[in-house]
């Protein structure tokens, strides 16, 4: 596990591991990274996510909500995860996932809806267009399932309690009333969280919360802590890659 990179870019020496267990891939904005991006590595290139999408597709895979992995060897599943919404999940995501029969949950930050990711802005990085109420609905629409991401996108850690608990609680309960759906899903932001924050996860009622700690799941992982593998370009190569493609 350790001498795995920390992020996937294809599946490659990935999938006897994927077949093993479960699998979560991790994805933020689906858009060329900008020359002077702070942040490259939440960007990937569409045609490389398109890439991805179609090789898990012919290898059988099946796109499944995060859980813990069924006790079925043969049974391949992966789960797609956003998040923040990004408008670019929209624009370029959704026509490839609908080609490719692939579904996805968004995990969404409630009070930025519609806004920009002003937290990025915050953590030197670029404050990009989220997804507003109509193409939530689109995406929806399509089959695809949505997650809260809290509010306002904190650093979950360092909240008292009371905040924390505000910022979880409200969240889910602003999607559902927004959107008619059950919200039965969690994202921590950054992938920052403590005890008191998987205690108020679980109080809120949600079935399974999302970190950003890389690998895969087992039937003995806490539903609540499930694991990711970031998806992204392998930097070093970035500028030959996308020769490849543009």
């Amino acid at each position: 596990m350790n001498s795995l990179p920390s992020y996937y870019s294809g599946l490659g020496s990935f999938r006897e591991m994927f077949i093993s267990g479960g699998a979560l891939l991790c994805f933020h904005k689906i858009e060329t990274p900008p020359p002077r991006a702070r942040i490259k590595g939440l960007y990937l290139a569409p045609a490389i996510f398109r890439r991805q999408i179609q090789e898990l597709k012919e290898e059988g895979f099946q796109f499944v909500l995060p859980r813990l992995p069924k006790l079925e060897p043969s049974l391949r599943q992966v789960s797609i995860t956003f998040d923040d919404g990004f408008v670019s999940n929209w624009e370029k995501a959704l026509p490839c996932m609908t080609e490719f029969g692939c579904r996805a949950i968004n995990y969404l930050v409630a009070d930025r809806i519609g806004q920009t990711s002003d937290w990025e802005a915050r953590e030197g990085g670029e404050a990009d267009p989220l997804m507003n109420e109509s193409q939530i609905r689109d995406w929806l629409a399509a089959g695809h399932w949505i997650g809260a991401h809290t509010c306002t996108h904190p650093r979950l850690s360092l909240l008292s309690r009371k905040e924390a608990k505000e910022e979880i609680f409200s969240g889910k309960k602003k999607l559902e009333d927004r959107f008619g759906t059950p919200i039965e899903h969690f994202a921590y932001p950054y992938g920052d969280y403590n005890e008191t924050t998987v205690e108020l996860v679980q109080e809120a009622g949600f079935q399974t919360a999302c970190t950003m700690h890389r690998g895969i799941n087992r039937s003995d992982t806490s539903p609540f802590e499930l694991k990711r593998w970031t998806a992204r370009y392998p930097s070093r190569t970035l500028k030959n890659f996308f020769r490849r493609f543009f």
